[in-house]
């Protein structure tokens, strides 16, 4: 977390960040990821390790929540360490920032490709290049197995 600290909005770069949610304690559910959230329109940073050992993930300016159409906004950037920290911001050319259905998260979007994509299971994801962030494949291959995931917010 320390590493991503000059790259969060300078509003939050004091904040004490808290876990509200992991696989390890929580198990693998994208719904209860939802439930375990933390307050509406609270910051949180999702990091994802896989089962290749590398650890990437997003920040949101607002909390990871179920919705009908994308949400977020321009603070919204994906990163990945491999092994050193890349960041990703918006690109502006499209809003495609996070969706939550039921069963998939999607954050990052753009001719039918997710900069980040995970499964109901929270078992299985993807990371393709996106139009909303211009990124780079995060994992090392295009889809990934989840060996841990957990969401940071603000206290």
């Amino acid at each position: 977390l320390p590493q991503l600290g000059p790259h969060l909005p300078p509003r939050l770069t004091q904040q004490p960040w808290h876990l509200l949610y992991c696989t390890g304690r929580d198990g693998f559910s994208l719904r209860s990821l939802y439930r375990c959230g933390g307050q509406p329109g609270s910051p949180t940073l999702l990091l994802i390790r896989d089962t290749e050992a590398q650890a990437f993930g997003a920040f949101s300016a607002s909390t990871i929540h179920r919705s009908n159409g994308f949400y977020g906004t321009g603070e919204t950037f994906l990163f990945s360490f491999s092994p050193e920290l890349k960041v990703f911001r918006w690109t502006g050319r499209n809003n495609f920032f996070l969706k939550g259905d039921v069963d998939l998260l999607m954050i990052g979007g753009g001719s039918g490709r997710f900069g980040l994509w995970l499964d109901g299971d929270l078992n299985h994801g993807g990371s393709h290049p996106c139009e909303t962030f211009d990124n780079e494949t995060l994992s090392s291959q295009e889809e990934f197995c989840v060996q841990d995931l957990e969401v940071w917010g603000l206290a």
